[in-house]
């Protein structure tokens, strides 16, 4: 495969060549054909580029480990069909996708349709513990909770045809791909950036979506400046295909009214005029931000070189990602005034000191600590590395390996010990409950 093939995303092109481009970004576990409903519309107006992400739709697999390299790749592809600017509209992590570009790439998005998306996606450890069941168990327990999460029980009752393709869109998604756009959700947190958002915002939510709700909604409205908000009735997380006439709708009248003129600056393909359509209703904007201080005149000082990140911070950061949201508050809230230093000492050391090191990956690391916590009886660490284990990419059967490998050096007793902690943690972990 060619480097261009493997930055880039597979897409496909509706609509008249001279028209104002509108992007579409499909969720997770779908593909381009989940705008299908949209197209005849959108594309009387616009010229409409829906993209799959990678190792779905039979993309190939080539896994994109954060949003932003997501984004990188649909730019990548934008720039090979001669597109400068262009609307936005992405579900979910195509939402996610969309507000990264507006963020970073201001002056190519003219306006941006978020739609059942949020600044966060859940915790960290939802996200990972997602990767850990695929790799036990493959793509079908996604694809069997997939009708769940993305329609409401009514619709899924009705249209037993939809939920099958959607089972069938899930089951044939690349594992490893999907693990990395798991991933990539798992670190995705805009909250503290909303405010830079420039682009002329609409947050799409359906009324009854529990992944990313109303409530994700309303969070992106009160943090992007004139954001308007629609909330869908009948409406699940897809609801582009559990309500295409109303999110059409929608759709349609904010990228008639809201499309953003390109600077005089910028060069490329800018919008054209669409009929005026009845505006969607804003929200407040939020209050501006304060210009920053100036800071006055000064003496000329000497400057020491700027120190690297704290090693505190950093180990609590790599801590988090190893360990587990979940693991580190537990640990952290039974530390006392005692306990406390020692806590510090090692969040300091091991975690912002060695585990930072490029000297080994993740997974080096996971087999070391997993093989000295067992040979030394540490039990209850060992649970906890277990975990950290499988979501750093070890399946069960690597770890079963690691500790047989422990057995021979360290002894049976130390190894019989492991197998039972870390068994009972390797079914609790990869057991997926609907």
């Amino acid at each position: 495969m060619s480097e261009t093939a493997m930055n880039t995303l597979q897409y496909r092109v509706d609509g008249p060549e001279d028209a104002p481009v509108l992007v579409m970004g499909p969720s997770l576990g779908t593909t381009w054909h989940m705008w299908d409903r949209q197209i005849p519309e959108l594309a009387g107006a616009w010229r409409v580029v829906r993209f799959d992400l990678p190792g779905h739709g039979g993309a190939p697999a080539q896994p994109a480990h954060s949003v932003a390299e997501l984004g990188d790749r649909l730019i990548a592809t934008l720039d090979g069909l001669g597109v400068q600017r262009f609307g936005y509209a992405g579900c979910s992590i195509g939402g996610a996708i969309g507000a990264d570009l507006a963020l970073r790439h201001p002056h190519r998005v003219a306006s941006l349709a978020l739609v059942a998306a949020s600044p966060r996606f859940g915790t960290a450890d939802e996200f990972r513990q997602r990767g850990v069941i695929v790799r036990a168990n493959g793509m079908d327990p996604m694809a069997r909770s997939a009708p769940e999460r993305w329609f409401t029980p009514a619709y899924a009752a009705a249209q037993p045809a939809i939920v099958e393709w959607a089972v069938q869109m899930v089951r044939t998604t690349d594992p490893a791909c999907y693990i990395a756009a798991c991933e990539a959700l798992a670190a995705f947190d805009i909250r503290a950036e909303l405010g830079r958002i420039t682009a002329p915002t609409l947050a799409l939510v359906g009324a009854e979506d529990r992944v990313t709700g109303p409530g994700e909604a309303r969070t992106l409205v009160a943090g992007i400046p004139g954001a308007g908000l629609a909330v869908v009735p009948g409406a699940s997380h897809l609801a582009p295909v559990e309500q295409p006439a109303a999110v059409t709708d929608l759709l349609v009248r904010h990228f008639s009214t809201a499309w953003q003129a390109a600077p005089e600056a910028t060069t490329g393909l800018t919008a054209m005029p669409v009929p005026p359509a009845a505006p969607v209703p804003l929200a407040p904007p939020t209050a501006p931000l304060a210009p920053e201080a100036v800071a006055e005149e000064a003496a000329p000082v000497a400057v020491e070189p700027s120190a690297g990140p704290d090693p505190y911070e950093l180990g609590m950061k790599i801590r988090r990602e190893v360990l587990g949201d979940a693991q580190v508050d537990a640990e952290t809230a039974a530390t006392d005034g005692f306990g406390g230093d020692f806590q510090e000492l090692t969040t300091r050391h091991a975690w912002g000191e060695v585990w930072s090191r490029e000297g080994l990956d993740r997974r080096a690391r996971a087999v070391v600590a997993l093989t000295a916590l067992a040979s030394g009886g540490h039990l209850d660490d060992l649970a906890a590395h277990t975990r950290a284990a499988l979501r750093a990419g070890l399946t069960p059967d690597e770890i079963k390996e690691v500790l047989l490998q422990t057995g021979v050096y360290c002894g049976v007793p130390a190894a019989s010990a492991a197998f039972r902690v870390a068994g009972a943690v390797i079914r609790e972990e990869t057991t997926f409950r609907e």
